[in-house]
């Protein structure tokens, strides 16, 4: 292939990476707000040894179906769409860059045999390609955080029966508003809060997801278990990716809502650093997994339908598959 033509490819590849990034998000995104909601909820606690604030022991959303139910009778349906402007604006960026670097990456740490190439490549290749793409795209992550983060009811107002209303400020009027709110409280800097465990989170999950996918599958092919490419193979390998994303990346996701969420100087941390050895000391190692199961249930159908687009859209432009 020539030098054009690989050029070419690329950049059909990217335009593809962000089309089903896109797709997956729009259907993913209720249980998105979720997770932020469940991560978010009663937030620290511990008293006598200090670390506030966690208004009591009850938590608002109670689990994933109880606060499905709550947001639905607090905010309506939209309620369930919060942010929704914003993560597309996310993933026409950092996931663009994301899965559409993976494969040039790749190739320039030598993989020429999708079918035979080192996993320690993959992984390398993935989280450069995290790592790059979220660097560049954290100030649309910011937002989405705090878009999905409100809690204010369908009927106006806020509902202020819900710990994540800690360190709230009056609801975003709209993304765009969302972006030049926070840039003129904080500028620029403001806008990059949280870039450390964002990208972090994006390296993590970048290595993780798609040599995942991209290693299960060819070594489900190359032991003979399916016949070929195909649905059935690209949602099983999708479903261990999604899998192994969720397990990996749950800890450092509640920490980059919960630094992301936290207004400029009103907040009690200080650092990503420090929300992880407040939110450790304040709620252990479980505390850390808060919103897991909705995290794995964004995740999974996430990676399934990113990666069922991306494969139906390379053969129909006549690319071969990941």
């Amino acid at each position: 292939m020539t030098s054009s033509h690989k050029t070419e490819s690329d950049i059909v590849r990217f335009a593809l990476a962000g089309t089903s990034n896109m797709s997956a998000a729009c259907i993913t995104n209720p249980i998105d707000v979720i997770k932020i909601r469940l991560q978010l909820d009663n937030e620290l606690k511990k008293t006598k040894g200090t670390i506030v604030p966690g208004r009591d022991d009850k938590r608002y959303y109670k689990g994933m179906l109880r606060g499905l139910r709550s947001i639905l009778r607090d905010e309506g349906i939209r309620g369930f769409y919060k942010g929704l402007p914003a993560s597309l604006m996310r993933e026409s960026s950092y996931s663009t860059i994301r899965l559409g670097a993976y494969e040039p990456i790749k190739r320039l740490l030598g993989a020429t045999d999708p079918a035979h190439t080192p996993l320690w490549k993959k992984i390398c290749a993935g989280a450069t390609s995290g790592a790059i793409g979220s660097s560049i795209a954290t100030p649309t992550d910011l937002v989405k955080v705090r878009m999905q983060a409100c809690t204010s009811s369908s009927k106006g107002g806020t509902t202020s029966s819900s710990s994540t209303a800690l360190h709230q400020k009056p609801v975003y009027e709209s993304t765009l508003g969302a972006f030049t709110s926070i840039y003129r409280e904080a500028g620029l800097k403001g806008l990059y809060r949280g870039v450390g465990p964002t990208v972090m989170r994006a390296t993590i999950l970048t290595a993780t997801q798609i040599p995942t996918y991209d290693h299960v599958k060819h070594t489900l092919l190359n032991w003979g278990w399916f016949r070929g490419e195909g649905l059935d193979l690209h949602i099983t390998a999708s479903m261990m990716a999604g899998l192994a994303s969720a397990a990996t990346t749950s800890p450092v996701d509640v920490v980059k809502t919960r630094y992301m969420r936290q207004i400029q100087h009103s907040g009690v941390y200080t650092s990503s650093l420090d929300c992880v050895m407040k939110s450790f000391s304040a709620e252990g190692v479980l505390g850390l997994y808060k919103g897991f199961i909705p995290n794995w249930m964004r995740i999974g159908p996430h990676t399934i339908v990113t990666f069922l687009i991306f494969e139906q859209l390379r053969s129909i432009v006549g690319m071969r598959p990941v």
